[in-house]
């Protein structure tokens, strides 16, 4: 659909939004869109103005080319380095603060327009209605408008990689040397350490990587409030869009807190797509010399590759690279995937995967949850770029 006819049926919804707030105005009769028109300019509320303009921005950003990069370069880091330093102060999660008051308040609101202020059922769904439309365009002027970005390959230039079984195989034979290499036990981490280790790994690798540079040099990590909610979903972390910050789940293990930081602070710098955001977490990690930093990060990528392998190459093929894994780490991964399902809920997982995967789609991410795993395809199209340009 053309751009004018999109802004054209948004004005034509706001009008109708903005005049259904005015009892008076409604009419039995069938209002033509100029009608409308000189009704709301009559009685619409500044607000409402303000409301139909940042709509629109919003809707120009999405839709004109190159108008979403320019946000994520040059608008995105002075809005992502305000909120994230707004919402430093504080020690808890505002996030997970804000949407309790929101279903909170959504549920006693309810109640109390209809038998304490009479309102009707026409006014109170305009007040949801409206008040969704100002979600709407704080969370897409806060973050999401993000997701309309350039991805990794138009950022870096580096060609996609069309990988074949033989390519494959190769890269997670060298992968899986380096990951034996880097073994070390980790039964306890330094989140301190982890924080100035992956912020100077970051600072290091933003120019050559596509990344913006860091908007915040001490960006304050927050606990998931509803950890155990989280777990029952596997969910390790999550990016609070309105208010710049990044959680993480309480119970994630010692040997996943390195990669899963990382992960979730370049959701921080605006990336949007999770296989990037895996991506840059994995070069991160391995940018640190901290021996338990390194690990993490080379566990992190191993279920994508094995399962690719497992994919394209065949049964026989995963068999026999799976043996050249360490047993100690062939153990780790065992115990890592028996922690997490003794917390997870099949019923509420899937729901939320569902939902999830809707989400993302929605937002320009190939392959909804599977997007996790276009990690593979960007690990390989950059060992081919280190080798013809280290």
């Amino acid at each position: 659909m053309p751009l004018y006819k999109k802004i054209s049926e948004l004005i034509l919804f706001c009008a109708q939004f903005a005049l259904s707030l005015q009892p008076t105005m409604a009419k039995k009769r069938k209002l033509s869109t100029w009608a409308i028109l000189r009704g709301l300019m009559k009685r619409v509320r500044i607000r409402h103005w303000i409301l139909i303009v940042w709509i629109g921005t919003v809707l120009l950003f999405q839709q004109v080319e190159g108008w979403g990069e320019y946000y994520a370069r040059h608008l995105y880091p002075t809005i992502g380095k305000a909120l994230s330093s707004l919402s430093g102060k504080v020690d808890f999660c505002l996030s997970d603060t804000f949407y309790f008051l929101l279903i909170g308040l959504a549920l006693l609101w309810i109640p109390i327009s209809i038998w304490m202020l009479k309102r009707k059922k026409k006014r109170l769904l305009a007040d949801f209605t409206e008040a969704a439309l100002w979600l709407y365009v704080w969370f897409y002027s806060a973050w999401g408008l993000n997701y309309w970005q350039d991805n990794f390959y138009l950022r870096t230039g580096v060609g996609y990689v069309e990988y074949s079984s033989n390519s494959l195989g190769a890269y997670v034979s060298a992968y899986i040397y380096d990951l034996n290499d880097a073994y070390v036990p980790v039964e306890d981490i330094d989140s301190m350490l982890v924080k100035q280790e992956i912020l100077k790994s970051y600072e290091a690798i933003y120019a050559q990587t596509g990344m913006n540079k860091p908007l915040n040099t001490d960006p304050q990590v927050k606990t998931m409030f509803i950890t155990p909610l989280a777990s029952m979903v596997a969910v390790t972390g999550s990016m609070g869009p309105f208010f710049g910050e990044f959680t993480i789940n309480g119970e994630v293990l010692p040997v996943d807190y390195p990669h899963i930081y990382a992960h979730e602070l370049s959701h921080l710098y605006g990336i949007t797509s999770e296989g990037e955001a895996n991506f840059y977490a994995y070069l991160a990690c391995l940018h640190s010399d901290v021996p338990e930093i390194r690990f993490s990060g080379l566990l992190s990528v191993f279920s994508h590759l094995m399962n690719n392998v497992r994919t394209l190459m065949g049964e026989s093929s995963y068999a026999h690279l799976i043996k050249q894994v360490r047993p100690e780490i062939r153990l780790l991964v065992r115990d890592r995937q028996a922690y997490w399902m003794d917390r997870y809920n099949p019923y509420i997982g899937k729901m939320q995967d569902l939902m999830y995967d809707f989400y993302l789609r929605q937002h320009r991410i190939e392959g909804g949850r599977k997007n996790y795993s276009a990690v593979v395809g960007l690990l390989m199209a950059w060992d081919e770029r280190q080798k013809v340009s280290p």
